[in-house]
């Protein structure tokens, strides 16, 4: 039994510490994801060790090793609960009509079309993003198009495939293909009925695995692309998709500060949205980013519809005149923008179908 707690122990603390090795191997990268789980791992752990003996040295090394490790992630995930405090007021002057999302990766193999119309009609979105869309999904969802006069698809057989969906006026629509050929994201330019326009970004980059690419740079380099391009916008911007990476890996980080975006779910919850049928093992991929002039009324996942992503809803309004929210946008660190474009370079070159100097 002794030996099976120090085995846990140092395999759960070894997951606590291998993120912190700047490599983008999966291997290196895997373990960020199950940090709530690793957490309540380790927790557990604690309570067992007192039940243990001897208590030798070893043991107390182990027992504050682990204890640190919690310490140390649960600062980090506490801005991530209802009890961290944010500066959210909103307005009572003139602002945007309110404007609803629903993202959502569909998985490209499910065939629960029905259960994926029900559920975007039960809750009346203005906007439907779906990512892992085909050919077969695309023909399916042409019941939506008399309700969804503002559309763009993207059908690929490659798990890669997107497709938009808009009750709001498009007025320009652009593919990026950023770092692979295969793997589209899309901006949208909108503009509401009453007036506000704001630029929609849908991404879906492919994560770090066994069975997809060997290493995040792919992942990395896309996203950052697409922060640049957030950055340089006048107009409000949101990003929404699944970004195959949780919300405090430093792929997210850099992101955020890089798009000078913020993160609704912080002061609110994790909103893990995969795997949908393994509670546990779920973990908050799916994300949406905003910038300041932005703001989140609600944000939640929807129900189960067989996919193994749970699909993520969110309602917002546009004011450019509060700046209440300008001090929760992080800026990047010196230094930290030559990172970025070296992992921009980096994603494009592990391609190889583009031109690192011709990245758009």
């Amino acid at each position: 039994m002794l030996i099976v707690y120090y085995c846990l122990s140092i395999i759960s603390i070894l997951c606590f510490l291998i993120p912190f090795i700047p490599n983008q191997h999966w291997f290196f990268r895997a373990p960020e994801f199950g940090k709530v789980q690793n957490t309540l791992i380790q927790s557990i752990l604690v309570v067992m060790g007192q039940a243990l003996s001897p208590k030798t040295t070893f043991f107390y090394i182990i027992l504050g090793l682990l204890l640190l490790c919690i310490v140390i992630q649960v600062v980090q995930l506490f801005k991530y609960t209802p009890l961290y405090s944010t500066k959210r007021i909103y307005a009572n002057h003139r602002i945007s009509q309110d404007i609803s999302i629903v993202s959502a990766n569909v998985y490209q193999f499910n065939t629960d079309y029905q259960k994926f119309v029900d559920l975007v009609y039960n809750h009346s979105a203005d906007i439907v993003l779906t990512m892992e869309s085909n050919m077969d999904w695309q023909n399916a969802l042409t019941v939506l198009e008399k309700d969804y006069p503002y559309r763009h698809y993207v059908p690929l057989e490659n798990t890669y495939g997107i497709h938009l969906y808009s009750k709001i006026e498009i007025l320009d629509i652009q593919e990026h293909y950023f770092v692979a050929d295969d793997v589209p994201s899309i901006q949208a330019k909108m503009k509401t009925s009453d007036g506000y326009i704001f630029h929609f970004f849908g991404v879906h980059p492919p994560p770090p695995s066994p069975t997809e690419e060997d290493t995040s740079k792919e992942r990395d380099g896309e996203l950052l692309s697409v922060a640049k391009v957030v950055r340089n916008l006048k107009e409000p911007s949101i990003v929404v998709g699944d970004f195959n990476t949780v919300a405090w890996s430093k792929a997210a980080t850099l992101f955020r500060k890089t798009s000078e975006t913020i993160d609704p779910r912080i002061g609110r919850g994790l909103i893990s949205t995969y795997h949908s049928k393994y509670f546990f093992l779920r973990f908050p991929i799916d994300q949406l980013y905003h910038s300041t002039d932005i703001f989140v009324r609600e944000i939640h996942a929807l129900p189960d519809f067989g996919s193994d992503h749970l699909p993520l809803y969110c309602k917002f309004y546009i004011d450019i005149i509060n700046d209440v929210q300008e001090e929760e946008a992080e800026e990047l660190e010196s230094g930290e923008m030559q990172e970025v474009n070296e992992l921009i370079t980096e994603g494009i070159e592990e391609d190889g179908d583009r031109d690192p100097v011709a990245k758009e």
